[in-house]
C-alpha cells in the first residue's frame, strides 16, 4: 500500500501572517499609529516577508495538504500584500509614476486594485458558508473593510478610510482567533478555542462511507 507523508498544518502561519500585518496595516489606515509617530510605509516589510513570502509559503503547503480552499486564498493574500508593498516602496517608483500624473490618479488606481480585491474576497466569503464561523466572520469582515477602503480612495473622505482601518483590525483579531484555535488544543495547553462548525449536522450514506475509508 501506498503510504502518504503526513505534513503539519500550515494554516496557523498563513493566519497569523495575515492578522499580524493587516493589523499593523489598519492601526495606520484608522490613523492610530500616526499619533504614536509611526510611519505608514513601515507595512512594507511585513507586506513582503510575512504577510506577502509565508503567506504564500502557506498556501503552496495547502496545496500539498490538498486543502484548495486555503491554498487559494493563502497564495492570493501572499500575492496581495507583496503587490501592495511594491505600490508603497520608493524603490518601484509605482507611487511616484502615480502621483505625477496629478489629479486623483493615485487614490483613484489604488481603488481600482482595491476593487478587485472586494469581488476576490467576496467569491472566498461564499466558500466558507459551510466551514465554520470563525473563517465566515473573517472573510465577511475582511470584505467590508476593502469595500471601505475603495470607497475612502475614491471619494476622498478621510473617515471612510478610517472606519475600513477599524474594521481591518477586527479582521486581525479574528485571524488571529481562528490561529489559536488551531494552534491551542489539549495536546499543548489546557483549554480549546472554540469555532464552531457550519456544516450540516446530517452526513448521507456516501458521506458516511467516505469517511470510513478515508480512516482506515
Amino acid at each position: 500500500m501506498t503510504q502518504f507523508r503526513q505534513f503539519a498544518n500550515p494554516a496557523p502561519l498563513g493566519l497569523s501572517a495575515f492578522a499580524l500585518t493587516t493589523f499593523v496595516l489598519s492601526l495606520h489606515n484608522g490613523g492610530i499609529g500616526q499619533k504614536f509617530g509611526s510611519p505608514p510605509n513601515v507595512v512594507a516589510g511585513l507586506a513582503f516577508f510575512y504577510g506577502g513570502l509565508c503567506q504564500l509559503l502557506a498556501g503552496m503547503w495547502e496545496f500539498a495538504n490538498n486543502n484548495t480552499f486555503g491554498a487559494t486564498a493563502f497564495s492570493s493574500f501572499g500575492g496581495f500584500w507583496m503587490s501592495y508593498a511594491v505600490i508603497i516602496t520608493p524603490f518601484f517608483g509605482v507611487g511616484d509614476a502615480l502621483a505625477a500624473a496629478g489629479g486623483n490618479v493615485k487614490a483613484h488606481a489604488v481603488g481600482i486594485f482595491l476593487l478587485g480585491w472586494v469581488i476576490m474576497t467576496f467569491i472566498l466569503f461564499l466558500a466558507t458558508l459551510r466551514s465554520n464561523l470563525g473563517l465566515c466572520l473573517l472573510f465577511a469582515f475582511l470584505d467590508i473593510t476593502f469595500i471601505l477602503l475603495c470607497a475612502g480612495d475614491w471619494t476622498g473622505k478621510g473617515h471612510v478610510t478610517k472606519a475600513g482601518g477599524y474594521f481591518g483590525l477586527f479582521t486581525a483579531l479574528i485571524a488571529w482567533y481562528i490561529a489559536a484555535s488551531d494552534l491551542i488544543g489539549h495536546h499543548n495547553s489546557f483549554f480549546v478555542l472554540p469555532n464552531p462548525s457550519l456544516a450540516p449536522r446530517s452526513i448521507n450514506n456516501n458521506d458516511l462511507e467516505d469517511a470510513k475509508r478515508d480512516e482506515l
